[in-house]
């Protein structure tokens, strides 16, 4: 088998990296993880927005680099196609890219707003308007998306789609976004997936702390 690493930076503070890391446990394949120091510019530049790309995380696979978030997921789900990342219906799956690809390009005001921060627990956030559309617009592809399929989660069975909205779920513990109950207890089930999980207690474990990452606005 082809040696495969995962290059991630902060557990904390990187939505991006939480993204890539799901996908490729979901996916089955064995890899190595590498952690890039938070404190390296580029990777700051990127956790702070300021990068005009975002390259980690970064899956190399048989000496091919794959970094784009999306990319990485495709690209697991054409090596893993039983792994269940995609679904395997055309029109579940057609959906499935839609909203991975709305979560991957949009949604800047809660990103901005909101950032990703694990430890952190802000009660009684002001949530400003442009976010609270988002947050919106993120319900209502959680409910159209539930009901559609099932649940538990958005396409039945934990997906792709799942992993990129995972950060979503911790920006709302985060700062005490009010959810009705179908997308609370979404945001539940999700905190709970064990993959997931391990990935919380890791980042309580990291003792890095970005300034401009902690400001109550």
């Amino acid at each position: 088998m082809p040696r495969t690493t995962l290059t991630i930076s902060s557990r904390n503070y990187s939505s991006w990296s939480l993204r890539g890391w799901l996908m490729a446990k979901l996916s089955g394949v064995d890899f190595d993880e590498i952690a890039v120091d938070p404190d390296d510019p580029s990777v700051r530049e990127e956790l702070l927005l300021l990068a005009p790309s975002i390259l980690v995380p970064c899956l190399s696979y048989d000496g091919v680099k794959i970094w784009d978030t999306l990319a990485i997921g495709e690209f697991l789900h054409e090596i893993a196609p039983d792994a269940g990342l995609l679904p395997k219906d055309r029109m579940r799956r057609a959906r499935c890219r839609s909203i991975c690809g709305e979560i991957h390009s949009g949604f800047t005001s809660l990103r901005s707003a909101l950032p990703m921060n694990i430890k952190g627990h802000f009660p009684k956030f002001k949530v400003w308007s442009k976010a609270q559309g988002d947050i919106a617009r993120i319900s209502q592809i959680w409910r159209e998306c539930l009901q559609a399929h099932g649940g538990p989660f958005l396409f039945g069975d934990f997906s792709m789609a799942d992993a990129m909205y995972a950060p979503v779920a911790t920006r709302y513990r985060t700062y005490d976004v009010a959810l009705d109950d179908v997308c609370d207890a979404y945001c539940d089930r999700i905190l709970a997936w064990p993959d997931m999980q391990n990935w919380i207690e890791q980042a309580r474990l990291e003792a890095e702390s970005f300034e401009e990452l902690e400001v109550e606005f």
